[in-house]
């Protein structure tokens, strides 16, 4: 048994082994990047995170192995073992309260990433089980609005593990309504699939450009802002290519810098500011990571709806009216 899971259902359920999350084994075109192999170290870490969240007795266990991961890549390492607890509480015999628990103690600084978690949880689940997939946080000053992330994370789950579907063909997912919001959904999950595609380019940023520009017109901001909180957070270009992004992005350049503010954000409250966010965040704010982190800030909005738009979007909408 793994916990109250038996192994055959573990198994079946487990992310993919690291060979298979290789940018060569998934065939991306950004498998001979220079930033390639660096970005590769980001889905190890979410698989190594969720083995260990699989096979974790208790909490305080998963807890001492996270910890002693790179401070840079732990987000990452808790993000898949808040996956794991997810999939773990949402089986028959599961317990409900295991991603709980997580996210309101050791995995509370990754927040952010701790959503996306769920969102890769999600990615393996059948969809009747969403609706008991979201804990209720207690203090979390972020939850729900923030939990958007889930389908930003469901999104990036499916581009990146079945990219000729829904980056080649371009499909689009069926609505679901997370917060009681299911015409918002499809552009979550558009955020995610931007997020990919800075993963599969190689952070190439004019390759990057292009696969943006290949969606029909109505998907691009979301893809644009994914791209800017990918390329904010995992890191993996210059300035110089960082500019001509901004350039290609055009009139939807602001979607790219609320994606960098928002990947500051997450950075800033985890505690760990790499050197390559705070570059890539100047790059394309004009902003430290202080600066931007405060922003999103300045610009966070109460849970709820305003006229039907979630919370999440109106506090998006605001950090883009600063850069337009």
């Amino acid at each position: 048994m793994v916990g109250r899971i038996p192994r055959a259902v573990a198994r079946a359920l487990l992310a993919p082994p690291l060979a298979e999350v290789g940018f060569a084994r998934r065939g991306f075109p950004g498998r001979d990047a220079p930033a390639a192999r660096n970005l590769e170290r980001i889905p190890e870490a979410v698989v190594c995170g969720f083995e260990w969240g699989m096979e974790a007795r208790h909490l305080g266990e998963a807890e001492h192995r996270l910890e002693t991961v790179d401070a840079a890549l732990r987000g990452f390492a808790y993000e898949g073992t808040v996956m794991a607890f997810t999939v773990r509480d949402a089986l028959p015999a599961g317990r409900s309260d295991r991603t709980r628990d997580l996210m309101d103690g050791p995995a509370r600084p990754h927040t952010f990433l701790a959503y996306i978690g769920i969102g890769f949880a999600m990615a393996r689940l059948p969809r009747r089980l969403w609706r008991g997939v979201l804990p209720e946080l207690t203090d979390n000053p972020y939850h729900p609005t923030m939990s958007w992330l889930a389908v930003d994370g469901y999104g990036f789950d499916l581009a990146y593990f079945d990219t000729r579907r829904w980056v080649d063909r371009q499909d689009a997912p069926h609505t679901y309504p997370w917060l009681g919001a299911p015409d918002y959904f499809p552009r979550a999950f558009d955020q995610g699939v931007g997020r990919a595609l800075w993963f599969v380019h190689g952070a190439r940023c004019a390759a990057v450009a292009d696969a943006v520009r290949a969606f029909p017109r109505r998907r691009r901001p979301d893809l644009w802002s994914g791209v800017g909180l990918a390329a904010a957070f995992a890191g993996g270009a210059e300035p110089a290519p960082l500019a001509e992004l901004l350039r290609a992005a055009g009139p939807e350049a602001p979607h790219v810098a609320q994606g960098a503010v928002f990947a500051a954000k997450a950075r800033v409250y985890s505690g760990c500011v790499p050197d390559h966010t705070e570059s890539v965040v100047r790059a394309l704010t004009g902003l430290s990571a202080a600066a931007a982190a405060a922003l999103a800030d300045d610009h966070a909005v109460e849970p709820g709806e305003y006229g039907g738009v979630p919370a999440y979007e109106v506090w998006r909408s605001g950090i883009r009216e600063h850069f337009s």
